[in-house]
Parts: C-alpha cells; sequence; structure tokens
C-alpha cells in the first residue's frame, strides 16, 4: 500500500494478470459501481463532475500504479509544471531531457555487456571508458575492441532507445 491509497491485496497471480483483471472487471462496472470502487480505493467519495469514462481512466491507472510502479518523482514534477496551454510536443520534449538526464554516465558505473558468450565490463571514467586495462575516449571504440565492427558505442551497451543485439548472437 502506497499513500493514502489502497488497492485490492494481491492474489497469487503475476502482477499484469492481476491488472488485466482487476481492468476487465471495472469494464463492466456501471457508474454507480465505479463510484463505489472510487470510495474503497481512494478512502473518499468521488468527484461528483467525473463522468464514467474518467472514472474508469483514473482507477485503471491507480490499480496500475499500486500493483506494477508509479510515476517517479522527477516525471511527476515535469508533468505537475505543465499547463493547459502546453502542447503536447513541448511536454514530450521535456520528458525526453529527463530522459537523456538519467542516462548520463558518471564516473564509476560499470556497463555490462556480453558478447560471443564473455561478459565485457567496462567503467566509465572522467574523460572516457576503460576496458581490460586499457583506455578509451569513446563508448564506440570500446565496442570496435570487443567486436572488430562497427557499433553505435551506447547503443551496443543498450543505452539508447533501440535495444542491443540479443545477447545470446555471436557476431
Amino acid at each position: 500500500m502506497r499513500g493514502k491509497y489502497r488497492i485490492a491485496p494481491a492474489t497469487s497471480r503475476p502482477s499484469e494478470a492481476f491488472v488485466e483483471g482487476e481492468i476487465a472487471h471495472l469494464r463492466d462496472l456501471d457508474l454507480k459501481g465505479l463510484r463505489a470502487r472510487w470510495q474503497s480505493v481512494f478512502q473518499r467519495p468521488p468527484p461528483s463532475h467525473l463522468p464514467r469514462h474518467l472514472l474508469f481512466a483514473v482507477l485503471a491507472f491507480r490499480i496500475q500504479a499500486d500493483r506494477l510502479g508509479d510515476l517517479d518523482h522527477e516525471t511527476r514534477k515535469v508533468l505537475d509544471r505543465t499547463n493547459a496551454n502546453e502542447s503536447v510536443s513541448a511536454i514530450a520534449d521535456r520528458l525526453k531531457k529527463l530522459d537523456r538526464k538519467r542516462t548520463d554516465l558518471t564516473p564509476g558505473t560499470v556497463l555490462v555487456r556480453e558478447w560471443d558468450r564473455q561478459s565485457h565490463r567496462v567503467m566509465v571514467l572522467a574523460d572516457g571508458f576503460a576496458w581490460k586495462g586499457q583506455a578509451y575516449d569513446s563508448l564506440s571504440k570500446v565496442a570496435f575492441a570487443i567486436t572488430g565492427t562497427r557499433w553505435n558505442g551506447p547503443r551496443f551497451f543498450g543505452l539508447r532507445d533501440k535495444q542491443a543485439p540479443p545477447m545470446s548472437e555471436d557476431r
């Protein structure tokens, strides 16, 4: 249980299946049923002006967030600072900047990548990267040293939008 919100106790089913079942149950509820469920989840009556589809959406989000994890503090701050006149693309840009900031590598971070059935550990330094006692000024150069082919280093180590190739492949 998180904060002032309560949700039904966990079942023995996996979290995703539980959430799907709860949301399917919400879909079957009429307005009166959704209001009752709101009362049990939030421990207060629902706003009287909310139509059925918004009650459903808020309850479905709360169930998912309680079971699978809510938004982190930084994302909430970005969303709380938005206003009604702001465009969706402007909000999306701010959220992308936040994601980029989260993936900035700090010295001391160790990146691990399996390649050709071997685990490769790369240490982030203040001015580059270290792999097998050798210093490199970019992740792409480390990836080249590991594979013998040209790679986008951040992508090779799973730091970009596209996933790195499956780790079981031999290249």
